[in-house]
């Protein structure tokens, strides 16, 4: 299938999940009686607009997010007389709160959903065929069977005597039962089959003695998915949330902590080669969509978009302004001191972190454009 294919059902669910998130501000605010004045997805210049009532939707040219314009919360814009009773400050604490809170926890509550569809539609991964992903020249100081053979990196076993399509299970399996003793593998190499005849032999491997042809092999095709039920599917939805949130939370620290600043730095001006462990931007994130598509993985987007949403939505969180999260911190302090803080003091604040994050995000875009994460399916 075409990877173009792919990046296009990752872009169109980027869309479709901040639509959903700013939905939700809006959804809640006009609930409590918030007067919203606009609501757009995109940022810059304006593509499209309609007014509905006192609110204008649209669309702008930048799809990188969305807003929800509440009147009182940009301090620079005047509040007529007759809104200020439904103005963004005007209003209860709680109600503001839930406002905020309204668009991350949508991504929270789509995540399990995404992945509780690949629990239970797409199903996990069970067995893989094996991918040959190096070729050692030299086994035990000559020759390795593997490369005399003409095996190379990105050939596929897709049969074994007696077996089509062998697990990498069943590839080590064969290769130990018969150590020492012709082999035959079956390989696929741009489409086309053939086969090739070597001999095993004992290496040290990890500390290990065993009999090796002199590759690498790493998961390849999904060859068998196991679906569960659709409650246990849900549940596991969650729980999976939970692992991702978890795994999410502790990369925030490294991508953006010191370790990785200093890690895009040397990507940027050390020389240093992209891996595949490394940040992206939502560039490479189309990129990797496309590569699943192309590759017969389609289907496992779905993950991916679940996976997105956990992202997204803990980013949000971070009590810094602008984001969602740092309203939610400034109603909690005003809810701790009974003060109301100055929305315009915080200016500087978010100026700061927007030009942090804007910082590593044009930098990630540049380094997905110009230096792109390898292939996961070479």
């Amino acid at each position: 299938m075409s990877g173009t294919f792919g990046i296009l059902v990752f872009v169109l669910s980027i869309i479709v999940v901040i639509v959903i998130h700013e939905a939700a501000h809006l959804g809640v605010a006009k609930a409590f009686g918030f007067k919203v004045e606009e609501f757009f997805v995109g940022f810059g210049p304006r593509i499209w607009s309609v007014r509905r009532g006192e609110t204008e939707y649209g669309l702008k040219a930048i799809p990188a997010g969305g807003y929800v314009r509440i009147a009182g919360m940009d301090t620079f814009r005047e509040v007529a007389p007759e809104d200020r009773s439904r103005s963004y400050y005007q209003k209860p604490r709680w109600q503001r709160a839930l406002v905020i809170f309204a668009g991350p926890l949508t991504h929270l509550l789509m995540a399990p959903v995404f992945f509780a569809l690949w629990f239970g539609a797409i199903g996990q991964p069970t067995a893989f065929s094996p991918w040959i992903v190096e070729v050692e020249e030299k086994l035990n100081g000559h020759p390795s069977p593997a490369f005399l053979a003409g095996i190379r990196p990105g050939d596929e076993v897709v049969g074994i005597p007696g077996v089509e399509n062998p697990t990498r299970g069943q590839l080590l399996r064969y290769t130990g039962d018969n150590r020492g003793e012709p082999i035959e593998l079956m390989l696929l190499r741009d489409e086309r089959r053939f086969t090739v005849s070597l001999t095993p032999e004992w290496s040290v491997f990890e500390g290990q003695r065993l009999p090796r042809i002199g590759v690498a092999v790493a998961l390849g095709r999904v060859l068998e998915r196991e679906r569960e039920g659709p409650i246990t599917a849900l549940k596991d939805g969650f729980v999976e949330t939970g692992r991702v949130s978890q795994r999410f939370a502790s990369g925030l620290g490294t991508v953006f902590g010191p370790k990785g600043l200093a890690r895009i730095g040397d990507l940027l001006f050390g020389g240093a080669e992209r891996e595949r462990t490394d940040p992206a931007s939502l560039v490479g994130g189309a990129q990797v969509a496309g590569e699943l598509a192309r590759s017969g993985y389609l289907a496992d987007l779905v993950y991916m978009i679940g996976s997105l949403n956990v992202w997204v939505g803990l980013l949000n969180l971070l009590p810094l302004p602008p984001f969602d999260g740092g309203h939610l911190a400034v109603v909690a302090i005003e809810g701790a001191t009974r003060k109301r803080i100055d929305p315009r003091r915080l200016i500087p604040v978010s100026a700061v972190v927007l030009s942090f994050f804007l910082l590593v995000t044009v930098s990630l875009i540049y380094l997905d454009i110009v230096k792109p994460l390898p292939d996961l399916f070479p």
